[in-house]
């Protein structure tokens, strides 16, 4: 079972009470990779949907679990939005303000209009949107927790079709987090243009990108 936390999907409830019936929730995924776009979702659910089964924070979930969720979720979903940010921008404006970008772009393809937005963590004044944030919240809200799913199955599809083009790195199951298979890999075939030049040990190595390839 996904994980949940006992105040699962009271949130959610006390702000329909409140008068706020159309809430998406919002969650990124892939702040932390050395490789890869950070990739944002948007979800708003019908304002009668108070849970959809298996659904939870996506960390707990196996990989087929969150495929076949993800196609739930959409079937269920008034609407769903997803922005990215490229590596070039995560290392133009650092990875904060890259996800909160992300994170705009992903609300402003939402497709019908809202009434709270509930973002998963700490407060994120650099969303410069009106918003609540919610610690864990993708293990506490159901909206926040399809985003976190929907999200994580988008970017996971992405690496692993970069993996394809660059099979050294192992993205394709590291989702371009820093493994040892991974850091290995740049020893021995540098890094390529979706690596983030920003980030430890491509920013204090600069030698790893002398064999850079092209982006592709």
């Amino acid at each position: 079972m996904p994980a949940r936390m006992q105040s699962w999907g009271e949130l959610e409830a006390a702000a329909r009470l409140g008068g706020r019936a159309r809430i998406v929730g919002v969650d990124e995924v892939g702040r932390g990779p050395l490789a890869g776009p950070v990739v944002a979702c948007a979800v708003l659910l019908p304002a009668g949907c108070c849970d959809i089964a298996g659904v939870g924070d996506s960390k707990s979930l196996r990989a087929p679990d969150r495929e076949r969720l993800a196609a739930a979720i959409r079937d269920v979903a008034l609407a769903i939005g997803l922005g990215a940010a490229s590596v070039a921008e995560i290392d133009r404006l650092n990875i904060y303000q890259a996800t909160a970008l992300a994170m705009r772009r992903a609300i402003a393809r939402l497709s019908a209009p809202y009434d709270l937005l509930l973002v998963d963590g700490s407060p994120f004044p650099a969303l410069g949107l009106a918003h609540q944030n919610v610690i864990k919240g993708d293990a506490t809200c159901l909206s926040v927790a399809c985003a976190s799913i929907i999200a994580k199955v988008t970017r996971d599809k992405l690496l692993r079709a970069l993996s394809v083009r660059h099979p050294a790195y192992g993205w394709q199951s590291n989702a371009g987090y820093g493994t040892a298979a991974h850091l290995a890999a740049l020893l021995t075939s540098g890094a390529t243009a979706h690596h983030r030049r920003s980030f430890r040990p491509l920013r204090t190595d600069p030698d790893l990108f002398s064999s850079l390839e092209p982006r592709a």
